[in-house]
């Protein structure tokens, strides 16, 4: 999977998804001590690999991940600045809560705080859907970053 890469300083000011999305769901840097509940989340929706990096950004002050709360369940995540600096990544909305905007509210959020910590640009590592981030803030794919930084990854070996 290629890496992508954002242009910060041409991010809107606003994103309509999450102001209309605010006014039913939260949006919010999760607490240290849901550390543990938003990797539970993170690892049975989308596995370990994932789950690791969130974890990771447990140890950033401030923590360097984004939740959409409704009903005090967790919808989507949204991760910056764990596998490397200045990467966007991993980000994902729950099956039965994807195409309602909650996936560009959350990546305008973490691109956002990456705009104010000074990055000029980010860099999504390692994308699945790159025509969301094409469409979503203009995301151009990094050509020879095929495999990226996840070449020569560990896999779950048994033992």
């Amino acid at each position: 999977m290629k890496d992508m890469l954002v242009k910060l300083y041409d991010l809107p000011k606003k994103c309509k998804e999450l102001e209309d999305l605010s006014k039913t769901i939260s949006f919010r840097r999760p607490l240290a001590a849901e550390k543990s509940i938003v990797n539970k989340w993170v690892k049975k929706e989308f596995g370990d690999g994932w789950e690791s990096e969130v974890d990771v950004s447990f140890s950033r002050k401030p923590i360097t991940t984004y939740i959409a709360i409704d009903n005090e369940q967790i919808l989507g995540f949204a991760t910056y600045d764990a596998a490397y600096l200045n990467f966007l990544g991993p980000m994902g909305v729950k099956k039965n809560s994807r195409k309602k905007g909650l996936g560009k509210a959350l990546l305008f959020l973490a691109l956002s705080s990456m705009k104010e910590m000074g990055y000029a640009y980010a860099i999504i590592g390692g994308v699945g859907p790159a025509i969301f981030y094409e469409k979503t803030f203009n995301a151009k794919i990094i050509e020879g970053s095929d495999p990226g930084i996840y070449k020569g990854i560990l896999s779950d070996v048994p033992v």
